[in-house]
């Protein structure tokens, strides 16, 4: 099945009530039990790459081509999305976008609401003209994931959000409400009474970053709440590690790569096939 945008698949999960994961993508391996998790839940996928990662892989044209090879060999049958996440400008937008990247994120919540909406709004433009999909952030999320870095948690304004989604157009919308990106200190506070009121003011699918570590209990209630989209990252970085270092720690005699990246693969899968029974996606392609 070849790539497609994030929007049919949100608009769905935001009717029917679940959320589709975006899980990272760091190298081969990565992708490979991404993708292998999604066919075996028959769900719907978001691959999502930041810019750091796609430098490591070579680039965004390196990083497509990989994704699509995958697809072909592989012989996957649900809907998957490449995302460019936390995206730093009109111009990184534009470079994925002609690589072949299917939905954008445009990060510009760290500068004014005007310029938030007016570069929003050019990548919208450019994005909608190739039929591309695009989310928008509103907010701080605190932590550090790649390139971005945050200290501590600034609420998205409800009236902001309504206003960006009106003026750009966007598809779905990371509005701050008190994720983190990486582990969290202590236990996760989410807001939401901001997220209901975001919901109800936009009527877009909205997306929570920083899905690691957050109760299954407060997963349920952000989905009830319009949350369409949940990031996933650093627990499958946790999965991954701990399976490579089991295996080299068991055996020092190990030097062939295959041999201790297989298992690393097989636990981001299982990790990623837990989330999407959680969320709600599986079964849903």
């Amino acid at each position: 099945m070849p790539l497609v945008s994030m929007t049919d698949m949100l608009n769905k999960a935001l009717k029917e009530k679940y959320a589709v994961g975006q899980f990272n993508i760091n190298n081969l391996e990565w992708t490979q039990a991404i993708l292998a998790a999604a066919e075996q839940e028959k769900s719907p996928v978001i691959l999502g790459v930041s810019e750091g990662a796609a430098r490591h892989m070579g680039g965004f044209k390196t990083t497509v081509m990989m994704v699509k090879g995958l697809l072909e060999d592989m012989k996957i049958t649900v809907p998957v999305a490449i995302h460019l996440d936390h995206g730093s400008s009109y111009d990184k937008c534009k470079e994925a976008i002609e690589a072949g990247f299917t939905s954008v994120m445009i990060d510009a919540s760290h500068g004014p609401f005007e310029e938030n909406v007016s570069t929003t709004k050019r990548v919208v433009e450019l994005a909608h003209s190739q039929g591309v999909s695009v989310e928008a952030e509103l907010g701080v999320v605190g932590g550090q994931e790649d390139d971005v870095v945050a200290d501590g948690v600034i609420y998205a304004d409800p009236k902001e959000c309504q206003e960006l989604v009106k003026q750009t157009g966007v598809d779905c919308l990371a509005p701050a409400l008190g994720s983190v990106h990486g582990p969290y200190k202590g236990e996760p506070n989410l807001g939401f009474k901001e997220m209901e009121e975001v919901r109800d003011l936009t009527g877009i699918p909205l997306v929570l970053h920083g899905g690691t570590g957050i109760p299954t209990k407060d997963i349920q209630k952000s989905i009830s709440l319009g949350t369409s989209k949940i990031n996933v990252n650093t627990e499958n970085q946790i999965a991954f590690t701990k399976a490579v270092r089991e295996v080299l720690n068991s055996n020092a005699e190990v030097y062939d790569p295959r041999k201790y990246i297989g298992p690393g693969r097989d636990a981001i899968k299982e990790t990623v096939i837990g989330k999407m029974r959680e969320f709600g996606s599986s079964n849903k392609a």
